[in-house]
């Protein structure tokens, strides 16, 4: 089986995803923001229908996106993971707007010192980013959330 596309030391993609999604539910659990997995809500224009959020809660309204994508081995554009951001980028737009959105993501540098996925990201795709979207990049080796960033066109916090 190939496994080029395979995160280096993971069981599976689908594993490395699961087990980020469990590491950003437990920072808003210290946080004191208790979110549920495969949250539930009605998005769309006129005509609404079910979206799975990685992360959401009714009260407090929130919902959460996790990626953990990386640049490739070769330092090149995730040019594919990329889209999935942005589509999550479109269901927040969709969303309703009483929702805090937060799009919660691995820091990964190019290279040592250089720059993070989500400032290539922000940088990049910023024309569709909605205003009210929260970044939370999560740094792996100290095991925190070290930027945290609003909408499009704010400074990193």
């Amino acid at each position: 089986m190939d496994k080029t596309h395979q995160r280096i030391g993971a069981k599976s993609n689908a594993h490395v995803g699961s087990d980020f999604e469990d590491l950003a539910k437990n920072h808003f659990q210290k946080l004191r923001i208790d979110l549920e997995r495969n949250y539930f809500l009605e998005v769309g224009f006129e005509l609404k229908k079910s979206h799975k959020f990685d992360l959401g809660s009714n009260d407090p309204a929130v919902i959460v996106e996790c990626k953990s994508h990386k640049w490739t081995v070769g330092g090149k554009t995730p040019s594919a993971k990329l889209t999935a951001w942005n589509e999550a980028m479109f269901y927040f737009y969709l969303a309703p707007r009483r929702y805090r959105k937060i799009m919660f993501v691995l820091l990964d540098r190019r290279k040592p010192g250089g720059e993070t996925l989500l400032e290539y990201y922000r940088r990049t795709y910023s024309h569709l980013i909605p205003d009210e979207v929260e970044f939370f990049e999560y740094d792996e080796s100290k095991e925190e959330v070290t930027n945290t960033y609003q909408g499009p066109t704010s400074h990193w916090k």
